[in-house]
């Protein structure tokens, strides 16, 4: 018997290929060598079967194409049609009359009526619409929703005309405040759940991420980029990787403060609450987590649920019952939540069983009734475990109320952008996102990378995500939900592995890497989408677009106003002998130092990162016998020199002087190189500023590495007060400032590949 992912030996290449490329997978891709390489016919069908397209006999094989020759001579419109604001919209099939009559109706009001027109040879056109939104198209009996994008996102330069209008003359509140704001502007990274404040009980919280917002945008900053806000599994603290969350939806839990939640007096009290099995208090306990140098996930969120759950108990003792404004607010919360809401809330309290009862780490071994979140078991589940489900609704309810504390304390301390959100490239198969969108997304799928120069056998990150032909056929609402849950608490969107809009590399569960392939995604469609909930949002878009990038890829996100992403190691010439010049950076990319993958600016110096990899085994042996971490540190070494000249020739560092020993790594140098760029936003990760070692995260560890551990050695309020930072931010400014001024010498708005 032939199982999934199984081929019958009757069912030839050529017929899995065809089906393959009608379902917009490459059949045939190019590797960063150049060389091409051709499919497995079993990788394939296992690919094809995820998206519902199982060809693994003859006969599945002729029941997906006579599928597939239907659709395409459907006459049927999609759920949702995507359009540009001032640009005829070609229909994506062809109506049985091309001169029809149609109607539009506005999101906004009011009605538009035309006839289709059909150009010879061209599609059926819509005529061009002025008024962006969601509109509903009428076409004989049929209906479908018009979404019409304007022809960019918010930008940069957006962002500063709107906050210098809204202070209209005011004073705002900023140390520069008297200084007019020009579209070139800076920002700082963090990574959120390293922030530290006195009281935090050893992780980062959304009220040290606002004070964090408060102390940049008085040093001069208009942007605070932090990593991803996601939510996590409450029941397994042991997942805290910020990029493989349960949902893309809601937020993470673990960075609630529990102070905010009733007050500093409920806290107190619930803080001096006896623990479990003699334990000790949690004031205790919370005390000791807070002084540990690497965060402790599991101990500190279970800790802290504990103490939100007896807050809990006090709010549906105390406010719940006596209709107080809290009570209201969480009723108010409840109601935008909606069914959504509700879905993820019913999750965390069945995974929770599951797990801590049955030790079942997928919803997918749950028992068969409460696998579908639409079956009546579930709903007779969160009858009866309603006051469990509520908990996490008010956990999301309290998580909500700090990332909109900390984008307006943001805004109201200056920043013309405030918080940019990270959007993680997937989510955990086994979480929440997958449960509540079964319809929606792939399964037994792993979204990843093919073999490139830096990973030579490929990557799967664990992680699932979208099906194109789900996001048609569903209307693109489950992108759309993901992209207003992003936006809906800062000023910006960060896209990480933006590559994704254009096409992903997935390989089948349990597969080598190396054995995907690459599935196309609707870019044009997405991108729309993408602008249209920018402009509503009033929020920049960044995507992190580094890797083996399609040639004109770049482009096209500049043209519809998605900043790109140039970093420091890889700004060189196509040779890779020098550092390329300031002024010859992007215009459309945002200039940073460094990523949370990568090595800040001391740690490359030193070349930590290299003695980090050869410590947990990622040093491949050379076929020559050659030590291969001394040819890393010798390459280093020139590498050093290379970007010594590089601030030379910028006037970033004295002339005529060596470059500094391992030692001694140039951070100033490097973030005012940064700095002269003309991007229209500089950021400098929080790591660089502190002119820390020590990387966030090392791809291809897991244990071996702190990954998404490591903490700030002091408060917030200590690293801003008159120190090093300091010092540096008023440099940066000033430097920044100069770079949005006309500069000589030769430019490129041509982005550079790594």
């Amino acid at each position: 018997m032939n199982g999934p992912g199984s081929t019958s030996p009757s069912l030839g290449r050529e017929t899995i290929e065809r089906i393959a490329a009608r379902a917009g997978f490459e059949v045939h891709w190019e590797d960063a060598g150049k060389r091409t390489h051709r499919v497995k016919p079993k990788t394939l069908a296992t690919l094809l079967a995820a998206l519902g397209l199982p060809c693994g006999t003859q006969a599945e094989a002729q029941a997906t194409l006579a599928m597939l020759d239907a659709e395409r001579a459907s006459h049927k419109l999609p759920p949702l049609v995507t359009a540009e604001c001032h640009r005829a919209t070609a229909l994506p099939v062809m109506p049985t009359q091309t001169s029809a009559l149609y109607r539009i109706e506005l999101e906004g009001g009011g009605v538009i009526e035309g006839r289709l027109a059909a150009p010879r040879g061209e599609s059926t056109l819509l005529a061009p619409i002025a008024e962006p939104g969601y509109h509903t198209l009428e076409l004989g009996n049929q209906r479908t929703v018009l979404a019409v994008a304007p022809p960019r996102c918010y930008t940069v330069e957006d962002a500063c005309r709107d906050a210098s209008a809204a202070t209209n003359g005011k004073r705002a509140r900023r140390s520069d405040a008297d200084a007019p704001r020009a579209a070139s502007i800076w920002g700082i990274g963090a990574q959120l759940y390293g922030l530290r404040r006195t009281g935090d009980g050893g992780i980062g919280d959304y009220t040290a991420l606002a004070s964090l917002a408060r102390h940049s945008a008085r040093a001069g900053a208009d942007a605070l980029a932090i990593s991803p806000t996601h939510a996590m599994f409450s029941a397994d603290p042991r997942k805290f990787s910020p990029y493989a969350p349960s949902s893309r939806l809601f937020l993470n839990v673990a960075h609630i403060d529990p102070s905010t939640a009733l007050g500093t007096q409920a806290f107190e009290a619930v803080l001096d609450a006896a623990g479990a099995h003699g334990e000790g208090s949690f004031r205790e306990r919370w005390a000791t987590l807070e002084t540990l140098p690497l965060i402790d996930w599991s101990n500190a969120v279970t800790l802290r649920l504990a103490i939100l759950r007896a807050l809990y108990a006090r709010f549906c003792e105390h406010e719940r019952t006596a209709d107080t404004p809290l009570a209201r607010e969480f009723a108010a919360f409840c109601s935008r939540g909606g069914r959504t809401l509700e879905d993820h809330a019913r999750f965390e309290a069945i995974d929770a069983i599951e797990r801590g009862q049955h030790g079942t780490g997928h919803w997918r071994d749950w028992p068969a009734e409460f696998t579908d979140p639409r079956r009546p078991e579930v709903d007779a589940f969160a009858r009866t475990h309603r006051h469990e489900v509520d908990f996490h609704v008010f956990l999301q309810w309290l998580a909500a109320k700090g990332m909109t504390s900390a984008q307006r304390a943001a805004r109201d301390a200056g920043m013309a952008i405030g918080l940019v959100a990270d959007l993680a490239v997937g989510c955990d198969g086994a979480g929440s996102h997958a449960w509540s969108y079964p319809d929606d997304m792939l399964r037994s799928v792993s979204v990843g990378a093919p073999p490139d120069l830096f990973n030579q056998a490929g990557q799967a990150w664990g992680l699932t995500t979208f099906s194109p032909r789900a996001m048609r056929t569903q209307g693109f609402r489950a992108f759309i939900d993901m992209l207003r849950a992003t936006f809906a608490y800062g000023g910006g969107l960060r896209i990480d592995h933006v590559l994704g809009l254009q096409r992903l590399w997935l390989v089948p569960e349990g597969a080598s890497a190396a054995d995907g392939a690459y599935l196309r995604y609707p870019m044009t469609d997405t991108l729309r989408l993408i602008a249209l909930e920018s402009m509503r949002h009033r929020a920049i878009v960044i995507g992190e677009d580094l890797g083996t990038v399609p040639d004109g890829f770049r482009e096209r996100l500049a043209r519809h106003g998605l900043l790109g992403i140039s970093v420091l190691w890889f700004e060189r010439s196509e040779d890779g002998g020098r550092f390329r010049p300031p002024a010859q950076w992007s215009r459309t990319a945002l200039a940073t130092t460094t990523t949370h993958d990568l090595p800040t600016v001391a740690g490359w110096w030193c070349g930590a990162d290299i003695a980090w990899r050869d410590k947990i085994g990622q040093t491949t042996a050379r076929a020559d016998g050659r030590d291969p971490v001394a040819l890393a540190n010798a390459e280093r070494a020139a590498d050093r020199h290379a970007l010594w000249r590089a601030f030379q020739h910028a006037g970033d560092a004295a002339p005529g002087v060596g470059a500094p020993p391992k030692d001694q790594p140039p951070v100033d140098e490097a973030l005012t190189f940064v700095a002269s760029t003309p991007a229209p936003l500089a950021l400098y990760p929080l790591e660089d500023l502190l002119g820390l070692a020590d990387q966030p995260n090392l791809p291809g560890s897991i244990d071996e590495h702190p990954n998404w551990r490591r903490r700030l050695a002091a408060p917030i309020e200590a690293l801003f007060d008159g120190g090093v930072l300091t010092d540096r931010l008023l440099a940066l400014s000033g430097r920044r400032a100069s770079a949005a001024r006309p500069r000589n010498g030769p430019t490129s708005d041509k982005p550079s590949k790594p």
